[in-house]
């Protein structure tokens, strides 16, 4: 099901998004403060959690909405997907999570039919056009993850990194 009210950027909507983005790499070791970050900002009011479908931190983001999804009214997960068929070159257990995600999503943006060159890109721009906080597993620069907050950044949008110190994440 595609989200009108994303592709249409109403504003009101997106005063209450927050998209995620984070390396393909990630452990999982902050979950907990993940989940956390996640409820203290549907308690803010924030009611829309974009999750770009990658690998890592983008999957665990999007489990941790759904986990919490049952005691906090109004919660909604937004899987935005750059192609239909992003998950081809996935591991099988990623495969497995992500069908399972992407399932359990109350929205999905599909936003081209198949692979092309920027298309990644184009994803990350998305969340970035579409929230006004982004919460981030942010270390290397040069990656698709550090070419999003530095978007974002630019763009005025607040990005929570929870790499930082996952005591007390950093609010760029």
């Amino acid at each position: 099901m595609t989200a009108d009210w994303l592709l249409l950027g109403v504003e009101a909507e997106k005063n209450r998004s927050v998209a995620f983005t984070g390396h393909q790499d990630y452990d999982g070791r902050a979950d907990g403060i993940l989940r956390a970050v996640v409820y203290r900002l549907w308690s803010e009011g924030f009611r829309f959690f974009l999750s770009g479908m990658a690998c890592g931190f983008d999957l665990a983001a999007a489990e941790a909405v759904l986990a919490l999804r049952g005691e906090c009214a109004g919660m909604e997960l937004v899987a935005v997907v750059p192609f239909a068929g992003q998950p081809e070159s996935f591991s099988d257990a990623d495969k497995r999570r992500y069908a399972d995600v992407l399932t359990a999503a109350d929205r999905t943006v599909v936003l081209a039919d198949s692979y092309s060159r920027g298309c990644y890109y184009r994803r990350n721009d998305y969340l970035v056009d579409h929230a006004v906080r982004v919460v981030a597993w942010y270390i290397r620069r040069n990656s698709g993850t550090g070419y999003t907050v530095r978007r974002a950044r630019h763009q005025g949008v607040e990005v929570l990194n929870l790499y930082e110190d996952k005591m007390n994440p950093t609010l760029f």
